[in-house]
């Protein structure tokens, strides 16, 4: 059975719990007396965290999940109600943090969710910030906020879209609805469903998986994905990025990794 590892080192702060298991970073947000809504504080240390993942070079996945029994029920409206004046937005995507904290970034390292619970409004776009979703059976997601008149500004009406579908992604946009972890399964929004109470350590497990191959090739291809999804102009240039990507992994892992399939290691996907 597979066991969490231990864990050797810890940072903990009132809202946002990071920990590091190996070359794996969790981030845990962790008010969930309000299902870990969002707030400064919240969005703050977010950001700090994913900052920190990004630029240890030691670290290969990172898992954003929520304590508690709920992965995120967006911004805090209470505090948006009662302390409005002092919520400071950059207009500039380029130059600040998004309302929820990281929601602007984008990372050369894979970001697993491990979704329990309620990830709704602001909590959806968090999820979107993953390459993978492994989510709960009881989990709904959902555009909760389009009840209060609060609008998708961390990502949602970007990433949802090209994840899965336009039609789809409108569904949930314009009519708020509840989505379960079968419906997400079935949009392309949950890429694993897993009992409750153990997404985060299905999540982990996956990292444990993705962090075994060779790195520059994964991040590679990760990175040449993204970039035809969100960045390239046109299919030649999205295929000249794929080349240009790819050949300067060639020498480094490709040669290496041929080598040993030429001695038989790793065939029939066995383990290298």
């Amino acid at each position: 059975m597979f066991t969490i590892p231990n864990v050797i080192f810890t940072r903990g702060r009132k809202n946002v719990i990071t920990e590091i298991c190996g070359t794996i970073m969790t981030i845990g947000i962790n008010r969930p007396e309000a299902r870990n809504a969002v707030n400064q504080e919240t969005a703050r240390l977010l950001l700090q965290a994913f900052e920190s993942f990004e630029e240890d070079n030691s670290l290969t996945v990172a898992i954003l999940h929520g304590l508690g029994g709920n992965f995120c029920a967006g911004y805090d409206l209470k505090e948006l109600a009662n302390n409005s004046a002092s919520i400071k937005l950059e207009q500039d995507v380029t130059k600040g943090p998004g309302f929820l904290g990281p929601s602007r970034m984008k990372f050369s390292k894979p970001v697993i969710a491990a979704v329990s619970g309620y990830a709704v409004a602001g909590g959806l776009e968090l999820s979107l910030l993953a390459d993978l979703r492994v989510v709960e059976e009881s989990a709904v997601f959902g555009v909760f906020c389009r009840r209060f008149g609060v609008p998708l500004i961390d990502g949602g009406t970007v990433r949802l879209p090209k994840l899965i579908g336009l039609s789809r992604a409108l569904d949930l946009i314009l009519t708020g609805r509840p989505v379960s972890a079968q419906e997400a399964y079935q949009f392309g929004l949950a890429n694993r469903i897993v009992p409750n109470g153990q997404a985060l350590r299905h999540a982990i497990e996956l990292a444990e998986q993705i962090s075994a191959f060779p790195q520059q090739c994964m991040r590679g291809d990760r990175s040449s994905a993204h970039y035809s999804a969100f960045d390239a102009s046109s299919f030649t240039e999205a295929m000249q990025f794929e080349f240009d990507t790819g050949v300067q992994v060639l020498l480094k892992e490709s040669v290496p990794g041929a080598k040993k399939f030429s001695l038989g290691h790793g065939r029939g996907g066995a383990k290298l």
